[in-house]
This record gives C-alpha cells, sequence and structure tokens, in this order.
C-alpha cells in the first residue's frame, strides 16, 4: 500500500519510510548524504527522523 501522502500526522513526521523513494531522497538531500546511506541507516538504526538524523551528522564529520 503507498503512503497517503494527504496525512501529515505526527507518526508520519517522525519516521522516515524506506520504502517510500521521495522520502529517502529528501532526507538525504536535508542531510548531505547519499540516498543509500540513508537505507544503510535505517537498517542499521531503524526508521526515526531525529535518531537518523543524528547518525547522519556522524557519518559527514
Amino acid at each position: 500500500m503507498a503512503d497517503d501522502k494527504s496525512n501529515r500526522g505526527f507518526r508520519d513526521q517522525s519516521r522516515v519510510s524506506a520504502d517510500e523513494e521521495y522520502e529517502v531522497r529528501y532526507f538525504a538531500k536535508q542531510n548531505r548524504i547519499t540516498p543509500d546511506e540513508v537505507r544503510a541507516l535505517i537498517r542499521e538504526h531503524g526508521n526515526d527522523r531525529k535518531r537518523l538524523a543524528r547518525e547522519a551528522r556522524k557519518l559527514r564529520g
């Protein structure tokens, strides 16, 4: 089932879906990492947006 883009509730904003290419690309661009690195972070740390952002910062610097 596809992600409902009109649903902008709390749960939708706090997670990054590895199944949705646009979410992966957006998160990658926002954090200056590659989409492949985003998918690897999701596999390793889960899909919580705050935790992924913290781990992305570690990758960059």
